[in-house]
């Protein structure tokens, strides 16, 4: 309603504060690994830092629409990313008032996979994540696959491809269609359908409008273009829309309209 933030007690179902200040649809929440601050981005053109502890911001970065946003593993880095300008960022945390100190530019890596599976260039990014090694960059996207980058060059890794195609639900930043074509998305928002593994090798993420769970393994050798096709399939009831990994528990979570759990099967060799 007021386009804020809320911290939800799980214990009593009521929240603890609220954090006010954005003027458009929230599309990002980033949890800080080492502490009570996160970071959330919005159709206002702002990046605020909070501290759970305080209901004011206590930074704030202007963009042009930063829909996506990412904590490195030791909390000393964030990236941002805007669709629209195809690019993705990184600060240095201590001096995010500074110039970032690198830029990805993804524009010839979506127009390069554009022809071949109808990637969107500049639309559909989902979820931005870095793996526990700091090594990968993940780039989630509603489209028919999503991008692993070089997290220290932006270099392309792999294409993650999904071979159901593209999702038809929006992305973060997307505007609901007007048109006759709103007939063919889900009403709703979706965000990260993909997510990388602990050990940093695999990524696990949603079949599109299919059941079941894709997985991809970052070692395993690629088409020369650096495609990469899944290596299995975790077999489920339903879509799902978002996929986060626990790595306390070591399951995955993934949901829709319903949330599902798989756990390792520790008599499989």
């Amino acid at each position: 309603m007021d386009d804020g933030v809320r911290y939800l007690s799980m214990h009593d179902n009521s929240f603890i504060r609220y954090f006010r200040g954005h003027e458009g649809r929230v599309t990002s929440l980033s949890l800080c690994p080492g502490g009570d601050q996160f970071l959330s981005a919005s159709l206002d053109g702002t990046v605020r830092m909070w501290d759970c502890r305080s209901p004011n911001a206590c930074g704030q970065l202007n963009f042009e629409s930063p829909w996506l946003t990412a904590y490195d593993p030791s909390a000393t880095v964030i990236a941002v990313a805007s669709p629209p300008a195809q690019m993705v960022v990184l600060y240095d945390l201590k001096n995010y008032d500074k110039p970032p100190f690198a830029s990805f530019d993804l524009l010839d890596v979506e127009k390069k996979f554009a022809s071949e599976f109808g990637q969107r260039p500049g639309e559909g990014w989902t979820g931005l994540e870095f793996s526990n090694n700091g090594k990968y960059l993940l780039l989630t996207t509603n489209g028919a696959g999503h991008y692993l980058l070089d997290a220290f060059t932006g270099d392309l890794v792999h294409y993650l491809h999904r071979p159901s195609g593209p999702t038809n639900r929006l992305a973060p930043g997307d505007i609901l269609p007007t048109s006759s074509d709103a007939s063919n998305y889900t009403p709703s928002y979706m965000q990260a359908d993909a997510c990388l593994a602990p050990d940093g090798r695999y990524i696990i993420g949603g079949n599109g409008s299919q059941t079941g769970l894709l997985v991809w393994d970052a070692q395993e050798k690629e088409r020369s273009d650096r495609v990469l096709e899944p290596m299995t399939e975790l077999p489920s009831s339903k879509a799902a829309g978002v996929v986060a990994y626990n790595p306390r528990y070591n399951l995955v979570a993934a949901a829709e309209r319903e949330v599902g759990l798989w756990v390792p099967d520790l008599d499989v060799a």
